[in-house]
């Protein structure tokens, strides 16, 4: 049974069939041609992979990034960004890390992030001097903070399939989203101060004094909405799921009544886009339920643990092995669809040497984000490469140093676990 998913998954994916569509029509081959078990059995998996109360999170999130991105937070965090850092050497690269790293905390999405602050930040950039590709670069890996820094959907996901605390996982993703944004930020003043980017023709640009107090208010108003959620969750207030109501309901509020920027058209085309990407999210997470039960019935999970094991027990370089193949898988899958392909297995030889599965969790959330900006399916190298009228090529080999840079971080996060889990220190 294993050799037909195996094969009819591939063949399916080659051939360009979407990823939701391939997962479940392998599994209906496989149990079709391979085993005695009724097709029934894959519709019931199909709905059992939906009928979660905890996925109501996916859309309450997702809906306030929309309405968030809708009232054009993102120039506000720009200008709030630029207010901070926009004198110093790499000024406007850290300008657009920081508020990558701001609207990141907002709309919970690496795409969302990599596009609304993209778009403000590229041209503003090239204008003055930064090489496109350069621009594309920067913004491209700032945007992978969206799947890190809380409240964030990816940590939703991962969750509710491995039974994880979310707001565990919101907690703990504080300080290494803190950790990776000024890592970049030393990386772009560090590429500022060796020439790297040309910067005799660098014009960095310092934002209006007089507007100051304005634009720290406006933009405060904006990052409360993560401190609200997290304070929240952390002291018992509301859960996770009720977090996400809580968010949109506060996202609605400030595009409405405080900016007064969020008209009817946005606010149709936040409920829109919501609809849309909570339909595809759910399809995935439905089809791949019934992938997952057709592994687990060929007890792939144990046998890969068992093999795993037989290689080391150490927990460090199982968790070396488990970045390679996360690396990997991330440059070829979106990161929801990687988490419900492998969280499963991954989870039980974490279990088998005593990998605490809150650090993981974090751990694999980062590694899988490093795909956002890595070809061939790097949604935000497409994303910022189309800003910057630049090939993906080109980005591609501008993205490299910001690449070991999170392949640095993560490697720190293997040896000092301790930083994905910080809450124990309490």
């Amino acid at each position: 049974m294993l050799t037909i998913l195996g094969l009819s998954l591939l063949g399916f994916l080659l051939i360009g069939v979407p990823v939701a569509i391939a997962l479940g029509a392998s599994s209906m081959l496989a149990v079709a041609l391979a085993s005695h078990v009724p097709l029934l059995v894959i519709a019931q998996k199909v709905f059992q992979g939906m009928n979660n109360f905890s996925f109501l999170a996916i859309p309450l999130f997702l809906l306030a990034g929309s309405l968030m991105s809708e009232a054009k937070i993102s120039e506000r965090l720009v200008a709030l960004a630029n207010l901070m850092l926009g004198r110093y050497p790499g000024g406007l690269a850290n300008v657009a890390t920081t508020s990558s790293a701001f609207f990141g905390s907002i709309s919970g999405s690496a795409p969302a992030t990599t596009a609304a602050v993209g778009s403000v930040m590229i041209p503003s950039m090239v204008k003055r001097g930064y090489r496109p590709e350069d621009a594309a670069a920067t913004v491209a890996a700032s945007g992978a903070l969206g799947l890190i820094i809380p409240p964030s959907l990816t940590m939703v996901i991962y969750g509710v399939i491995s039974g994880v605390s979310i707001g565990q996982l919101f907690i703990n993703g504080i300080l290494p989203g803190i950790m990776l944004t000024c890592a970049l930020m030393s990386l772009n003043y560090f590429l500022a101060k060796r020439k790297h980017r040309k910067n005799n023709t660098v014009q960095e640009v310092v934002e209006d004094k007089g507007k100051a107090k304005e634009i720290i208010r406006s933009s405060l108003l904006a990052l409360l909405m993560p401190v609200i959620i997290v304070v929240g969750i952390y002291s018992g207030v509301f859960t996770a799921t009720e977090s996400a109501a809580v968010a949109c309901l506060y996202g609605l509020l400030l595009g409405v009544f405080v900016y007064r920027t969020l008209s009817w058209k946005g606010l149709f085309k936040a409920f829109k886009s919501t609809v849309t990407n909570t339909a595809v999210i759910m399809f995935l997470m439905a089809c791949a339920n019934a992938l997952a039960y057709v592994i687990t019935a060929e007890r792939v999970p144990q046998q890969f643990a068992m093999w795993i094991v037989g290689v080391t027990d150490n927990p460090a370089y199982v968790m070396l092995l488990m970045l390679c193949l996360l690396l990997v898988v991330g440059t070829f899958l979106d990161n929801v669809s990687a988490l419900v392909l492998l969280v499963p297995t991954l989870m039980s030889i974490t279990a088998a040497v005593n990998i605490d599965p809150l650090y993981f969790g974090v751990f694999a959330i980062i590694a899988l984000a490093v795909g956002q900006f890595t070809p061939p399916v790097g949604l935000n190298l497409f994303i910022a490469a189309n800003i910057a009228k630049q090939k993906v090529e080109t980005v591609s080999i501008a993205v490299l140093p910001y690449l070991f840079v999170y392949i640095a971080m993560l490697l720190l996060f293997v040896f000092v676990p301790s930083l994905l889990v910080f809450t124990q220190w309490f």
